[in-house]
């Protein structure tokens, strides 16, 4: 079993940055394959960014391409999510969650944190 707790969250102007954490319970967290994904009010959760067991194979949603990076620390049991160049439409809860297999579907995973705000101003 893990447990996520994501951290980072806040308020914004755009153009700005956030680094969200997403810290892990478990000795075996360098097992699980962790992606972010976010869901705005009144729109469906979307997939932000997926990180690999060993770090060696990311991947981001289209609308994050290029702003976003995702990276990892095992030895912290930790992952992060750097946003940069921030938009009024990244305003969203953002979600981490683990599964032992790499997938940028939020069904493939089944464990999930409790999701950290972010609010982007214009």
């Amino acid at each position: 079993q893990v447990q996520l707790v994501e951290s980072g969250g806040g308020l914004v102007q755009a153009g700005g940055s956030l680094r969200l954490s997403c810290a892990a319970s478990g000795r075996t967290f360098s097992t699980y394959a962790v992606g972010w994904f976010r869901q705005a009010p009144g729109k469906e959760r979307e997939f932000v960014a997926a990180i690999s067991r060993g770090g060696t194979r990311t991947a981001y949603g289209d609308s994050v391409k290029g702003r976003f990076t995702v990276s990892r620390e095992n030895a912290k049991n930790t992952v992060y999510l750097q946003m940069n160049s921030l938009k009024p439409e990244d305003t969203a809860v953002y979600y981490c969650a683990a599964d032992l297999n790499f997938s940028p579907r939020g069904v493939d995973y089944l464990y999930w944190g409790q999701g950290t705000q972010v609010t982007v101003s214009s």
